[in-house]
């Protein structure tokens, strides 16, 4: 299924408004502030819960990609004894499922998710876990043995007691939050973070293109797809485009009807796409993403580590 009307309308509203979306926004903005002003005292009323060993929490305020899952492989990639814990969006399974136990892959895609199992499949020896509910995720994890938990967008998760990381991207056209508005919470909420990082200051991507040909077309399931633009080649080689809902399955039938009415010899996809298409039989261009991380950002995840990991949880950097 293509991307239908409206969720492109509001992600044209959400990250690239005109000024027509502008006037729609002035118009959900009072709505904006009962949502953020209850995601506020929910924040602020709620008590969280402590457990034997560090968690991370990799989140965002604002939907859409901000880096969280390359940025959770580059930090899990850094330890051992690792459990990713992600809620799973966009599967078709329900409860707790053990994606992958120590770099062992468990389940397929659809049980997953397509970032838990991108997380799964680029780390050797972390452990992936999808559940709707963290806290059994994270007594399984620590049963299974895990030294550090990595909880994958998890700021909203008020009721767990973590080392809160925020990603913002690098250019905020809407500062509203929901409906009018991307935001989950209000702006001022990153100050309850730890770290604020924010892309092209403290991280930077980079995109490389695996097996480029010189006929491409662009197939994408991801949220905001305009957001890859910039790292798109601009020699002629993308020859035609379509965007899917965020998280989205492909249709192996459609695919190969895209390649011959196109003419393209290979489907240009992010990595996040590419782990629904393994067994499709299809040549691909893969879009490969890594952070640059600046030094700093994880000497100060490693001081926390140090001082909450104690006794038989004492990290071993």
């Amino acid at each position: 299924m293509a991307l239908n009307f409206w969720v492109s309308w509001w992600e044209r509203l959400f990250f690239n408004p005109n000024w027509f979306d502008w006037v729609i926004i002035s118009l959900l903005s009072p709505l904006s502030l009962i949502f953020g002003t209850v995601m506020l005292f929910r924040r602020l009323l709620s008590r969280s819960k402590s457990y034997s060993v560090p968690i991370v929490s990799v989140g965002n305020l604002t939907v859409g990609g901000s880096g969280k899952t390359p940025f959770v492989i580059a930090l899990a990639s850094k330890y051992s004894y690792v459990t990713i814990i992600s809620r799973g969006y966009g599967r078709e399974t329900r409860g707790m499922i053990e994606v992958s136990r120590d770099g062992k892959v468990l389940v397929d895609v659809y049980k997953s998710g397509d970032e838990p199992m991108l997380m799964a499949k680029s780390l050797a020896h972390a452990s992936v876990i999808v559940s709707e509910d963290r806290h059994q995720a994270i007594e399984l994890a620590i049963k299974r043995g895990a030294r550090i938990i990595i909880l994958d967008d998890g700021f909203n998760r008020v009721d767990i007691q973590k080392f809160e990381i925020l990603l913002f991207p690098k250019l905020i056209r809407n500062p509203f939050p929901f409906p009018a508005g991307p935001f989950r919470e209000f702006g001022f909420v990153k100050y309850f973070a730890d770290l604020s990082l924010r892309e092209d200051d403290e991280f930077r991507r980079v995109v490389k293109i695996e097996n480029p040909t010189s006929k491409m077309f662009l197939l994408t399931a991801i949220s905001n797809p305009m957001r890859l633009q910039p790292y798109l080649p601009q020699d002629g080689s993308i020859i035609g485009y379509r965007y899917l809902e965020d998280h989205a399955y492909f249709s192996k039938e459609e695919i190969r009807k895209i390649l011959d009415h196109s003419g393209a010899t290979t489907l240009l996809v992010t990595e996040k796409d590419a782990v629904k298409m393994e067994d499709f039989g299809v040549r691909l261009s893969i879009m490969r993403l890594s952070l640059e991380i600046d030094s700093w950002v994880f000497d100060r995840i490693d001081s926390y580590l140090h001082e909450v990991g104690e006794g038989d949880n004492k990290i071993s950097l």
